[in-house]
C-alpha cells in the first residue's frame, strides 16, 4: 500500500509559477510517479509522468512550461510550473504506479487568475 502526499499548489496570476511536490510512503520501488488534472466539468488527463529510468512524458499543452522532477531514493515527485495560464486552472492528483497498482493523492487546487 502506497499512501501519496501533496503539498504546494494555490491562487497565482497568469504568467506566475507554482511548483507542487509529492511524496510517496515507504522505500519499496515505484514504476512511475506524475501528476493528473481534473478541470472542473472535464475529465481527468495526464499533466506529466516521470520513470524510474528518468524518462518523462508531458500533455502537449505544457510541454515548455511545466517540468516534471523525480528523487527516486525518496520517493518524492515535484511539478514546476511556469508560464500559467487560467486554462491550467483544476485539481492536481499526484499518481504512483507500484508493482501493478495505481494511488493517488487527495488532488491540491491550482487557480490560475487573468
Amino acid at each position: 500500500q502506497v499512501q501519496l502526499v501533496e503539498s504546494g499548489g494555490g491562487l497565482v496570476q497568469a504568467g506566475g509559477s507554482l511548483r507542487l511536490s509529492c511524496t510517496a510512503s515507504g522505500t519499496a520501488f515505484i514504476l512511475s510517479m506524475g501528476w493528473y488534472r481534473q478541470a472542473l466539468g472535464k475529465q481527468r488527463e495526464l499533466v506529466a509522468s516521470i520513470f524510474y529510468d528518468n524518462n518523462t512524458a508531458y500533455a502537449e499543452s505544457v510541454k515548455g512550461r511545466f517540468t516534471v522532477s523525480r528523487d527516486g531514493a525518496r520517493n518524492t515527485v515535484a511539478l514546476q510550473m511556469n508560464s500559467l495560464k487560467p486554462e491550467d486552472t483544476a485539481v492536481y492528483f499526484c499518481n504512483a504506479l507500484q508493482m501493478g497498482r495505481e494511488y493517488w493523492g487527495q488532488g491540491t487546487q491550482v487557480t490560475v487568475s487573468s
